[in-house]
C-alpha cells in the first residue's frame, strides 16, 4: 500500500468517525397516520397490544396496568394522551415498553402506539427544533423534528413527555 492510499484509507476513517459520532437511532412508529420516533436506547421491547388491566381513578389515556415477568407496568394510550381521535386497537396495535430516567431512577412504562415503522438513522445536526405555537400549546415533550423520505417525523422526548403528565395530575388534585 502506497502512502497516499494509507493516507486517504485515514481520511476515510476519519470521515466514518464523524459520521458516527453524529448518528443516533430512533424508533419510528404512527399515531392516526403521523409518524414519531423515540430513542432506541429507551426501547426496552416491542408487545403486540393484549388486554389490560383496569385501574379505578386514573386517566382514560392511562389504560391499566400489565405483569411483565413480575413487574407491574403502567400502559398510557399516546393517542389519547395527544387529544387525537380515539382508536380502535387492530392486529397492528403494539405496546413499545420504555425505560423513562426521572432523576435517579429509571422507570418502566409502555406506551400504545398504532403501530411500528421502523429503525431511523438519524444525523443529529438535521434535527429541527419544534416551532413555537405560543404559550397555550407546550412542546416541551418535543425533542425536534426531523424529515425522513420525505415525511416529518416528531421526536418525543419521553422523559419529558412523562413529567408533563406528572406535573398535570399535581395540578389536578
Amino acid at each position: 500500500m502506497t502512502k497516499k492510499e494509507k493516507q486517504l484509507t485515514d481520511d476515510e476513517k476519519a470521515q466514518e468517525r464523524e459520521v458516527l459520532r453524529y448518528r443516533t437511532q430512533y424508533l419510528s412508529f404512527t399515531l392516526n397516520r403521523e409518524e414519531y420516533g423515540v430513542e432506541i436506547l429507551r426501547v426496552q421491547e416491542i408487545r403486540c397490544w393484549e388486554p389490560v388491566s383496569r385501574v379505578p381513578n386514573v386517566p382514560s389515556y392511562e389504560k391499566g396496568v400489565i405483569n411483565l415477568r413480575g413487574a407491574i407496568i403502567p400502559i398510557i394510550d399516546l393517542r389519547e394522551r395527544f387529544q387525537l381521535k380515539e382508536a380502535n386497537y387492530t392486529e397492528t396495535t403494539a405496546v413499545i415498553i420504555l425505560q423513562v430516567h426521572e432523576s435517579d431512577k429509571i422507570r418502566i412504562v409502555g406506551v400504545v402506539i398504532d403501530s411500528v415503522s421502523d429503525v431511523i438513522d438519524i444525523d443529529k445536526r438535521t434535527i429541527q427544533e419544534s416551532p413555537d405555537f405560543g404559550s397555550k400549546v407546550s412542546t416541551d415533550y418535543i425533542a425536534g423534528l426531523v424529515e425522513v423520505n420525505g415525511k416529518m417525523l416528531t421526536l418525543l422526548d419521553i422523559d419529558k413527555f412523562l413529567s408533563l403528565e406528572e406535573e398535570e395530575e399535581t395540578e389536578l388534585n
